[in-house]
């Protein structure tokens, strides 16, 4: 938040200003089309992804996010100058990680976009010392919470009955049990509260955005953010290709082994990537067990932010008296409040023709919104901070969570789908 004597707005407040004012411009008919980043070999790269075509996309898109990072720093009462340089170099940055992530071989690894945008960033961050007045340009809790608000817009309640109940009742024990021990066992090891909640919620939601919607709601440092994304993305890849294997080796059914994965994969990608080695069923299950917990995301910030907010509080005023709403009010993040009001009306009153008009444009800005993020994320970390001697303990908590979410996924599924 500036502090700035010039006209300025919270944070909060501007992100939903912003990310409701991106949704209701493509509800409007001013959508920005999508770009395509798959590519196979070099011949798509230069027919696909850098035809001219696709390039005026990016650049509707670059445009599309260029005015609406203006307009926040305007609103935020920030520095403007410093801002038109840096945005089109952290773009142009992002733009080539996600073209890099688009390659066929590394999405079978499922090496998301995210984790090249943070791993450009801290190249060029570790092997150049940047200005101070670049580094104070980035503005990466405003990107990650435009890109939570757009989220809204895909997390679609009515689409719970799709899913079955089997496939909620599994994600709920599942995310309840496996959140509590993960924030036991992080108290045990006397892990700092932020990395705790983030560690809690990624390894037992749905990893990356659970991990970047909790640090928006507590207001997290981005280092412990960046820690926790490097840690769900890089322990799903062996699960993806194993945990198939082990349910084949152990005899189970498609249905059990689907609900599994859906269970304990933490992101997206390697469950759908995970089913379909299996079969069809399996990814079927997996997928819809999946999508519940996705579902989740947005009732568990909501239950986080109060939380925080509340003990936050407690802590920080005195131990006689008790928060007042007014102080709970102040702290809560007010980007949940874009986040369900995006949910509640993609789910209940935009048409479902509506929905399918924005659906791919908004899904693709939310995904750059993060990914712009991420890249500013490296560009103002330092490597060594990333794996300096006190991330052990949240390491070996993360391990012994996701080991103790695969035991319990397993028991559940069985009970329910066997």
């Amino acid at each position: 938040m500036s502090s700035s004597k010039k006209f300025s707005i919270s944070e909060d407040w501007v992100v939903v200003i912003l990310g409701l004012g991106i949704i209701f411009l493509a509800l409007s008919g001013l959508i920005i089309p999508a770009p395509k980043f798959s590519w196979s070999d070099t011949v798509a790269l230069q027919d696909q992804v850098l035809s001219g075509s696709n390039l005026v996309a990016i650049l509707y898109q670059f445009v599309a996010l260029y005015v609406t990072a203006i307009i926040g720093a305007a609103l935020l009462g920030k520095s403007i100058k410093h801002l038109l340089v840096v945005f089109p170099i952290v773009f142009i940055l992002t733009v080539v990680a996600l073209i890099v992530a688009g390659n066929d071989v590394l999405k079978e690894y499922n090496l998301e976009a995210v984790i090249f945008s943070l791993v450009i960033g801290l190249a060029i961050s570790n092997f150049f010392k940047l200005p101070q007045w670049f580094k104070d340009a980035l503005s990466t809790e405003l990107y990650v919470k435009i890109g939570l608000v757009l989220l809204g817009t895909t997390v679609i309640f009515g689409d719970i009955l799709t899913a079955g109940s089997k496939g909620l009742i599994q994600a709920l024990a599942v995310v309840l049990s496996v959140w509590y021990f993960a924030y036991w066992l992080c108290k045990k090891l006397k892990i700092d509260n932020e990395m705790t909640m983030m560690l809690a919620s990624a390894v037992s939601i749905c990893g990356v955005s659970a991990a970047i919607a909790t640090s928006g709601a507590i207001k997290g440092d981005s280092k412990k953010l960046s820690y926790v994304i490097s840690l769900v993305l890089i322990t799903a890849i062996p699960m993806m290709i194993f945990m198939p294997y082990m349910a084949n080796w152990m005899g189970l059914s498609q249905e059990v082994t689907g609900a599994w994965l859906g269970g304990s994969i933490d992101t997206t990608g390697a469950v759908v990537a995970s089913g379909s080695l299996v079969g069809e069923e399996a990814l079927k299950i997996s997928t819809i067990v999946k999508f519940s917990q996705n579902v989740l995301l947005g009732i568990a910030a909501f239950a986080i932010s109060i939380y925080w907010t509340y003990s936050k509080s407690v802590n920080e005023e005195t131990k006689k008296e008790k928060p007042t709403l007014k102080i709970i009010w102040d702290r809560f993040p007010k980007f949940v409040i874009g986040f369900v009001f995006a949910s509640l009306l993609f789910s209940f009153i935009i048409t479902p023709d509506q929905v399918s008009t924005v659906k791919g444009s908004l899904k693709s800005l939310q995904g750059l919104w993060f990914a712009l993020a991420f890249t500013s994320i490296g560009l103002e970390t330092n490597f060594k901070d990333l794996f300096k001697q006190d991330n052990k303990k949240p390491l070996y908590a993360f391990l012994l969570a996701q080991t103790f979410n695969v035991i319990v996924t397993l028991i559940i599924a069985l009970l329910l789908f066997d």
